[in-house]
This record gives structure tokens, C-alpha cells and sequence, in this order.
């Protein structure tokens, strides 16, 4: 059986059918999580995906955080389901608690649009457990607030805990440490500001997104099915 993988739609999200088409694309199964339901549906994986959730009115994903599904997609990360956040996805995930720190605008104040090169610094995460430390990913970025900033103590602490999974390598926004993504001390949530959606095919330019992609679906496949 496939593994079932929601993909959670606010309204101003945009990249839902990419992830979608992705999850297909490697045989997972691939559904539509409404913001107003208050379940997950019982899916084997929760991916929160880019857009403008909410139109990014007061800062991005500080009203997504409300929605109904959060506190089902809270539940489904409690019990050990694989939860990722790409992009806008990320910001809400730190807005709702799931995730330490914030994202904040660019380095320069510049809206950032094109290729970037990751390192991945853990393989041990819903996101890059099919990948090997030390690799480096061409995966696409497109966004103004994707500059991941936190308090000294959680960067000792992201850092002690390997929970910092992929770093620039040139970093392009500003972000602390280079941080590209991270994960929860579980290790089954992890955000991310890069869109592996995108890199699928080198006709686009980078398959590398199938290799963090192929991470979720294989957890998916791993995980308990839920209500």
C-alpha cells in the first residue's frame, strides 16, 4: 500500500500540487489536507507546504498557526508522524510551536529567487535519511523571509543535537549558522526553506529534491497510520 502523504492547504498556499505531483512522482500517495478540518485524515505523513498562508498578514504563518488542522497536525508529530515544512511551511511550523526559532526577511531586504547549493549535515531526519552527510543538493529558493535567526542557547542546542540537517553552502539570506533546515528533537518534524517540490527532474534544472523527498515518503511508509 502506498504511503499517504497530506498536504496541507491554506488559503494564499501555491505549491500544494507540486508537492503533490512529487509524492506521486515516487509512488507515495498524495492528498489534500483542508486548513479548516480538524484531522489529518489518518495520513503516514503531514507536509505543510510554500505559498503566503493567509496572505502572510501580520508576519508569515503567525495566522496559519490557528487553523484547525494545526492542532491535528500537532497531535500526528506528538505520536511520531513525519511533519515537513518547505518555505512558508517552515514559518508555520515555528509559529505553532513546532519547530524552535523564527525566520525573518532576507539579508539585504532582498527577495530571493533562483538555484542554491545545500550540504547535508545529518541523516537523521524525516527529511535526509535517504541522503549521506556531506552531500551537496541543488534545490531551488524563493522567498523574502527565510532568514532563519535563534536564540544563542537553541543554536548550542540545535548544534549539540545534530538537529541542524542541512546548511548553505553560500548562504544566500543571512541565516544563522547557515541554516537551511532543522528538525525537532524527535526528529520527525523538519522545516526547511528550500523546495525540494521543485528540483525533481533535471529537465528543471536538479532531481537532488527526490532524495529529500524519498526521505519522507520512506518514513511514511514506516509510520503507524492514524486517525
Amino acid at each position: 500500500m502506498s504511503a499517504r502523504v497530506g498536504v496541507v492547504l491554506f488559503p494564499g498556499s501555491n505549491c500544494e500540487l507540486d508537492v503533490i505531483e512529487a509524492v506521486r512522482m515516487l509512488g507515495g500517495d498524495g492528498e489534500i489536507l483542508w486548513h479548516g478540518d480538524r484531522t489529518t485524515h489518518g495520513v503516514d505523513a503531514v507536509v505543510v507546504p510554500g505559498g503566503f498562508a493567509h496572505g502572510d498578514y501580520l508576519r508569515p504563518g503567525a495566522i496559519a498557526r490557528f487553523s484547525p488542522v494545526m492542532d491535528a497536525v500537532a497531535d500526528h508529530a506528538r505520536e511520531g508522524g513525519p511533519v515537513v515544512g518547505i518555505c512558508n511551511g517552515f514559518q508555520v511550523l515555528t509559529e505553532a510551536g513546532l519547530l524552535p526559532g523564527a525566520l525573518q526577511k532576507n539579508r539585504g531586504l532582498k527577495f530571493m529567487c533562483g538555484m542554491t547549493t545545500l550540504r547535508v549535515e545529518s541523516t537523521d531526519s524525516a527529511l535526509t535519511s535517504a541522503a549521506n552527510v556531506g552531500d551537496e543538493l541543488r534545490v531551488p529558493i524563493n522567498h523574502f523571509e527565510g532568514n532563519y535567526t535563534c536564540s544563542p542557547e537553541t543554536l548550542a542546542e540545535l548544534k549539540g543535537d545534530e538537529r541542524v540537517v542541512l546548511r548553505y553552502v553560500d548562504n544566500p539570506n543571512g541565516s544563522i549558522d547557515d541554516i537551511a533546515g532543522i528538525c525537532s528533537a524527535e526528529r520527525n518534524v523538519v522545516g526547511l526553506m528550500p523546495h525540494p517540490e521543485r528540483a525533481m527532474s533535471d529537465l528543471l534544472g536538479s532531481a537532488d529534491g527526490r532524495t529529500l523527498l524519498q526521505s519522507v515518503i520512506d518514513a511514511a511508509s514506516g509510520a503507524v497510520v492514524r486517525s
